[in-house]
């Protein structure tokens, strides 16, 4: 199973269009009705709130919505911790509480994380400035989180 971010789904819906890449969104449609694509419920809201044609295209095609318990509270909880969160004070060049809910669920999920926040080949001297693929392989996460152009290549499917 492969957990999607909002910047991975609205990134996708922007740069490869339904209309010109059928192929693509049916192996999509195979995917989400397999159950080996989901999104978190808040990952699923904020692509809702962005672009509402995306939503409503993952909504008919009855994409799996993992939702938020206690353990992922827990577990964003700590994450938070770890990069020095302290209260609601997030830093605007790094995560924020959706970003971290979104890992904890793949965390609880051991599932891979399709990303499409930059990247930060050396992470920030400040750790709250961490963006998702960066507190992804803090060895206290190690959730694995790939681009969607490496999700796209590693199926190896051609798409007509």
């Amino acid at each position: 199973m492969q957990v999607f971010d909002a910047s991975s789904m609205i990134y996708a819906w922007d740069n490869y269009p339904i209309d010109q890449f059928p192929g693509l969104w049916a192996w999509m449609t195979t995917e989400i009705e397999e159950k080996r694509l989901v999104m978190p419920s808040v990952a699923f809201e904020e692509v809702a709130g962005k672009t509402p044609e995306c939503s409503e295209w993952l909504r008919n095609n009855d994409l799996k919505l993992l939702g938020i318990n206690n353990a992922i509270l827990q577990d964003a909880k700590r994450i938070k911790g770890l990069l020095g969160i302290v209260d609601d004070n997030y830093n605007q060049k790094g995560v924020d509480e959706n970003d971290l809910l979104i890992i904890a669920v793949a965390r609880a999920n051991n599932a891979e994380l399709i990303s499409d926040e930059a990247r930060q080949p050396t992470p920030p001297q400040v750790p709250s400035k961490r963006k998702i693929p960066s507190v992804c392989i803090m060895l206290e996460v190690s959730v694995p989180c790939i681009k969607f152009i490496e999700f796209i290549k590693r199926s190896q499917k051609t798409f007509r």
